[in-house]
């Protein structure tokens, strides 16, 4: 057995309407002026209220930053930390997607350290000590509540990413009731990224180990049987706490055996075009998953039966693999996702440059079950644009 090391968040906390309890979580922590790092957008859906009312209730005040955006950039992370300076907060609470999960850690990082966003960029490359820190995710997809990495925009088509296990949480809060709001779109674009998550830890290169795979398996079984309820019956607050765990494992899974291939030529359809990430994972992860067909087959084969039982598990390994590439196909389409690239409004004359800046993607190609060259990379992207497998 090859050796490994697998981290994850301290304390992980999943229970329906577990945010009545925030106030007492942050004492436990000793936090008694939080900072929220959160965006406008779940303001105005009025998701706020519920953190609002459990802190009135424990008379405890807390502060709000609430400019965050979708891929955020540089001076967004920077005046959310200036903030927090400025009103001497002692604990960070990041809540709503990935975006704002991701800017919460760097603050809670900057604004207890003299480091500088610029010089942390990498791999393990932080010195300082964090805040004590809280994630609480209001969408079922990006997993950020329990990896130890923050995306940040660095210039109009460019982002760069910190990884250290400084930024995984001292607690992730996992309570659906925050997500009954999510429109039917949102819930299945970010339940499909959370499928890729475990489906490339599962069948990561490098990294691959026993826990991961297990997170993987548990997470994919999750997420494949409540997906298509919680997109079409969003009140179902079950199916929808079930997505939220499934997204979380599959967190664990890949922030311990990384991702490949098809976040690597997702990316660029976010930078260029602003296709939301759990989107443009569903719009290449097909034609992806079939280029890898011929080195991950067995892989493949074994991540079945974590499927719903619409896979027939009788044939050959790659049959059986194939099965499963084209569950996932009808899913993506019951899910009403956009079929193609060219639905998006990519021309296929924007190809060549998605695949250039899809190989500068190296620390997710190495991850890849098979090696992948710019023309294979192009292939895809043109299977994509017309949406053939």
């Amino acid at each position: 057995m090859k050796p490994f090391i697998f981290s994850t968040t301290k304390s992980i906390v999943s229970e329906i309407g577990a945010i009545k309890r925030i106030a007492g979580i942050c004492s436990d922590l000793d936090i008694s002026k939080p900072l929220i790092i959160t965006d406008r957008g779940i303001v105005d859906v009025g998701l706020m209220q519920s953190l609002d009312t459990a802190f009135k209730d424990a008379d405890k005040t807390y502060f709000c930053f609430d400019q965050v955006v979708a891929d955020p950039p540089e001076h967004i992370v920077l005046s959310a930390v200036a903030y927090a300076r400025e009103n001497q907060i002692d604990g960070v609470i990041g809540f709503g997607g990935g975006s704002s999960l991701d800017s919460a850690k760097l603050v809670a990082l900057l604004a207890n350290s003299d480091e500088q966003l610029a010089d942390i960029y990498g791999v393990d490359a932080i010195r300082g000590k964090r805040l004590p820190l809280i994630l609480i995710p209001t969408t079922a997809g990006t997993g950020s509540e329990v990896t130890p990495i923050a995306i940040v925009t660095t210039g109009n088509t460019t982002k760069a990413g910190v990884v250290s296990s400084v930024l995984l949480p001292d607690v992730a809060l996992l309570d659906a009731s925050l997500t009954l709001g999510l429109p039917s779109h949102v819930t299945a674009a970010t339940g499909i990224d959370a499928m890729v998550h475990a489906i490339e830890a599962y069948t990561s290169a490098i990294k691959k180990n026993p826990y991961s795979d297990l997170l993987a398996k548990q997470a994919l079984t999750l997420l494949s049987n409540n997906i298509v309820e919680a997109t079409f019956n969003g009140t179902n607050v079950e199916a929808r706490q079930a997505m939220l765990l499934g997204s979380c494992l599959a967190g664990q899974a890949f922030a311990n055996s990384p991702v490949a291939a098809v976040h690597a030529l997702a990316y660029p359809l976010g930078g260029h075009f602003h296709i939301p990430h759990g989107l443009s994972n569903a719009l290449v992860l097909v034609q992806v998953m079939n280029f890898n067909l011929s080195h991950a087959a067995g892989l493949y084969a074994e991540l079945a039966p974590s499927i719903s039982n619409a896979i027939s598990l009788e044939g050959s390994e790659k049959e059986i693999a194939q099965a499963l590439i084209g569950f996932i196909a009808d899913l993506i389409t019951q899910l009403k996702l956009p079929a193609n690239l060219q639905a998006m409004g990519i021309a296929e004359s924007d190809i060549n440059i998605l695949a250039k800046d899809a190989m500068l993607q190296t620390r997710l190609l190495v991850n890849n079950p098979k090696p992948v060259t710019l023309e294979d990379v192009i292939h895809i992207y043109q299977q994509a644009h017309q949406g053939t497998n």
